[in-house]
């Protein structure tokens, strides 16, 4: 592993941090529309391809093209985060207006535990060698799960709330953005900490899947750290972009799936086939872009099939917010706010 000057980590997590603030300022009136989800994505885009070619330029082609590998793997794995999110989301009935800055906590709170993550990892495959190939069976072994269950990490959410419910007294009806309320005399937590925790819970279910297989790209801990921190920047715009499509990429599963497969094969082949970053990051843009065109091709055939579905129904509710009735339910009265 190539060691990576300190300054080069300062001024790369400042970046990141001005970008978050930059960010926050951009979105603080809390438009979740396509358009704005769709600008503040292709933003986010830019500024990944932009550092990209700062590390293409700094550090070599090899290092660039290991970071735009990495990049475009973690993004891709992303997605079925994000699907996650959406029926996590949709299950507890978050309002719409406190989706935002649940997500922007979510992802501050996976940025750090990735890096945590990363950081061990790349220790454990410093000094113990042979963790490279345990690494690799993980990896190979969440493909063929996902595979064979067809569905991935949404086992993680559901136990966090049930084991959340178990330990705290929670409300059944939101206070505003408090996580903490008083009802009947004593604090009980709202639905809203139940889906911040399940968030984060999620998101360590899968970075135990992702980040093993980013190392799989590369062993370099700064493009390993830098490529999973800008393709976690993005879920949040992510989120309100895909919101309610997750029924189109019907195909986007299986090409996962299809990823994980082929980057644990990779790992574990490590001392056996030596296989050139290009290749890696051919193959992994071949797989997600013919995910994405098969599962749009199949969604506009079901459309032919059904053209009641083509036509959305205008009284339907914004995908942003999954039940706007709930917003209208009066408080308790007898429940007091701290």
């Amino acid at each position: 592993m190539t060691a990576v000057p300190l300054w080069a980590w300062a001024a790369t997590l400042a970046v990141l941090a001005l970008l978050i603030v930059i960010d926050l300022v951009l979105t603080r009136k809390g438009e979740s529309g396509l358009r704005a989800a769709a600008v503040e994505s292709v933003l986010w885009l830019a500024a990944a391809l932009a550092f990209g070619g700062v590390l293409w330029l700094w550090r070599g082609p090899a290092i660039g093209g290991q970071y735009l590998a990495g990049y475009l793997l973690e993004r891709a794995l992303s997605v079925d985060n994000v699907f996650v999110f959406v029926v996590l989301i949709v299950s507890l009935r978050v309002p719409a207006e406190l989706q935002r800055r649940l997500l922007f906590l979510g992802v501050v709170g996976a940025l750090v535990l990735r890096g945590v993550f990363i950081a061990a990892g790349g220790a454990l495959i410093e000094h113990v060698s042979w963790i490279f190939y345990v690494f690799g069976a993980i990896v190979l072994l969440a493909g063929a799960r996902m595979f064979r269950a067809g569905e991935g990490g949404g086992s993680g959410n559901n136990l966090a709330v049930r084991g959340l419910r178990r330990v705290l007294p929670v409300t059944e009806h939101y206070d505003g953005g408090r996580y903490i309320t008083r009802a009947g005399g004593k604090s009980m937590a709202t639905p809203l900490l139940v889906a911040l925790v399940a968030i984060a819970v999620t998101d360590v279910v899968f970075a135990l899947d992702s980040i093993p297989a980013v190392f799989g790209v590369t062993r370099d801990l700064f493009v390993v750290f830098t490529s999973n921190a800008f393709a976690v920047l993005g879920l949040r715009a992510l989120y309100f972009l895909l919101a309610g499509s997750a029924d189109r990429f019907v195909y986007l599963k299986p090409g996962i799936a299809l990823l994980l497969v082929f980057i644990g094969v990779k790992m574990l082949l490590y001392d056996v086939v030596h296989m050139p970053i290009w290749v890696s990051l051919v193959v992994i843009a071949v797989i997600v872009v013919a995910a994405v065109a098969a599962s749009l091709w199949h969604d506009r055939r079901r459309q032919r099939a059904r053209p009641d579905l083509a036509a959305p129904d205008p009284a339907a509710p914004d995908p942003a917010d999954p039940d706007p009735a709930a917003l209208q339910r009066p408080e308790p009265q007898g429940a007091a706010r701290r």
